[in-house]
């Protein structure tokens, strides 16, 4: 590589630090304490997390890691290859079957990420993989304009045309439908595509409107129009019983994508639908045919994940995270803290505003032993700079005060309240 190239990066990484935005300097977590709630081990000091997506705090159940060990001693620590060639592991299917049947859906499909899931469904329900494909690639593609980046590259990597590609304004169903309308005639099929929440803010999209929208039209196309809803953030994280956002909006999607890597602590995405969607992408997804699946032990894990969800436990550590966040906003409220969103979701948003301030906050509440994360632009809008607080079922009434006084003396000084 040419050093005059060498000299353009290097000159680019400088900007991204003096806008205070760099990601690649991450704490350095050495271990976890657990004696009451779960702590980081950073440069040999404790401190809290609440920036983690383990909502439930299942990555530290014994229950997961003993079926994590059990499903490592009997099919080893890795897949051998992709499945296609090397087969099938039990573990993997009988994870997929108990992920269907908390889905109440036909089948499910286990893929590396949820990034790559989305990569995958995107790709495959927007273009039919090869010229003997009898999947059309007359479709129209219709986004939430907040959509996750993968969905976001999902669609790109289809190479559509740009009249293909549409957005509609953010959590407005009305809008959607303006846009089908628009397009009444002009192609053969619609994928909508939303995530069920919305990671920055905590917000729900409001599922039962879009469905509602997306049946209205789905006979005045030929092939119909399928809902896609990356719920990630959802699954095992809200609803009654942790169904996510289809469950909060009693709606039932085309296709789901969920990951066991937030809410079931566990890792890997998966993909959930009926057979034959299923089946389709078995054939036709690349980062599920030429892409190693989750170790065994994971997704032993993940199995035991899915199934204390969907049990008495499960329904326990929901309702503990509700109080927990009930109490967290109520405190944090009452401080003078500012929310970037009215959000009832384990994520909880504080609105700053200003980078630097952002930034500052996030070390201050380091020094006291509390891990945030700042969130600024290009993830956020220019002055719209939060720290993303998010809520676990492990807290502990005491971890939640004992933020809100540290985050209330670090942001007077600051100047941020």
């Amino acid at each position: 590589m040419r050093k005059q190239f060498l000299d353009v990066l290097q000159k680019e990484v400088a900007r991204i630090d003096t806008a205070k935005t760099a990601k690649r300097t991450e704490k350095i977590i050495e271990g976890f304490t657990r004696e009451i709630s779960p702590k980081a081990l950073i440069d040999g000091k404790e401190v809290r997390i609440f920036n983690s997506n383990d909502y439930l705090g299942l990555r530290f159940s014994p229950v997961l890691h003993e079926a994590e060990v059990a499903a490592s001693e009997k099919y080893g620590t890795g897949p051998g290859a992709v499945r296609f060639i090397s087969g099938t592991l039990r573990i993997h299917r009988d994870l997929e079957q108990s992920i269907a049947q908390f889905h109440k859906q036909d089948e499910a499909m286990v893929f590396s990420s949820a990034f790559a899931a989305n990569l995958a469904v995107l790709f495959c329900m927007l273009k039919g993989q090869s010229k003997d494909s009898l999947v059309s690639d007359d479709v129209l593609v219709v986004s939430d304009a907040l959509n996750h980046r993968s969905i976001i590259d999902g669609i790109r990597l289809a190479g559509l045309q740009s009249e293909q590609k549409q957005i509609f304004k953010h959590m407005d169903a009305q809008d959607l439908a303006r846009v089908l309308k628009a397009h009444e005639g002009k192609f053969k099929r619609v994928v909508v595509v939303t995530d069920g929440v919305f990671s920055m803010l905590g917000e729900y999209q409001q599922l039962k409107r879009v469905r509602d929208v997306v049946d209205e039209f789905d006979k005045k196309y030929q092939e119909g129009v399928s809902l896609i809803v990356d719920d990630c953030h959802g699954v095992a994280a809200c609803g009654e019983t942790g169904r996510g956002t289809s469950e909060l909006f009693d709606i039932v999607p085309d296709i789901t994508v969920g990951t066991l890597g937030k809410g079931f602590g566990a890792d890997g995405g998966y993909v959930v639908g009926n057979h034959t969607v299923i089946n389709y992408l078995r054939e036709s997804a690349a980062t599920y045919i030429y892409s190693n699946s989750i170790s065994p032990g994971t997704a032993g894990a993940a199995r035991a994940a899915v199934e204390l969800v969907d049990g008495p436990e499960g329904k326990r550590l929901l309702s503990n995270l509700s109080e927990n966040i009930r109490l967290f906003k109520k405190e944090m409220k009452q401080a003078g803290f500012v929310f970037a969103a009215d959000s009832s979701h384990p994520i909880q948003p504080i609105l700053i505003g200003d980078a630097a301030k952002t930034k500052a906050l996030t070390e201050g509440l380091f020094e006291e032993g509390i891990l945030v994360t700042n969130i600024n632009y290009p993830v956020v809008p220019p002055g719209r700079d939060e720290i993303r607080v998010q809520i676990s079922a492990a807290h502990q009434t005491s971890d939640i005060e004992y933020f809100v006084g540290k985050a209330t003396t670090v942001a007077r000084k600051l100047g941020i309240i």
